[in-house]
């Protein structure tokens, strides 16, 4: 497991919407999902990260607003976007930021930065003070893209006794 990480949204939090200009120039668009999207969205979190992660991607599709955001390359029309990357709050826990992926052939372009900051702000917006980033892989990432710090002693975490397959 890893430790999780928590990040002030008060302050310090870089600007969501230089982000989103940046990867919309290379024609990704960030936003949230809408209802008939969350079977698609599962099965494509499934296929390309882990099938806990889809389950808690549909979680995300029971909150209102929805709790999650994608990164969406539209297509002619829209039916045709190919989903590219996801992230989720408030997913497993309040306060908790995650899952959240982007294609491996997509990073490193700033889609993942994106989605990122664009989620922060929301839940900043929802009043949330701090976010709770369980289970952070990224260790540097999280540092270096919002400011995140370490929480001690949080691994394993909240999800220590959660059913694998």
């Amino acid at each position: 497991m890893e430790p999780d990480m928590l990040v002030k949204l008060y302050e310090n939090l870089p600007d969501a919407r230089e982000w989103r200009d940046r990867v919309e120039k290379l024609g990704v668009v960030i936003r949230r999902p809408i209802g008939p999207e969350k079977d698609r969205v599962a099965a494509w979190v499934a296929k390309h990260f882990r099938e806990s992660w889809a389950s808690e991607a549909a979680c995300a599709f029971a909150n209102w607003p929805r709790s999650a955001f994608l990164a969406v390359r539209p297509g002619k029309d829209e039916r045709t976007g190919e989903l590219i990357g996801f992230a989720c709050y408030d997913a497993t826990a309040l306060g908790f930021f995650g899952p959240t992926g982007v294609l491996e052939e997509e990073r490193c372009q700033g889609v993942g930065t994106a989605l990122l900051l664009t989620t922060l702000e929301a839940m900043r917006d929802n009043g949330y003070g701090y976010a709770i980033i369980g289970g952070a892989c990224k260790i540097d990432f999280y540092k270096h893209a919002c400011n995140a710090t370490i929480i001690p002693d949080s691994d394993p975490g909240l999800y220590r006794h959660h059913l694998r397959g």
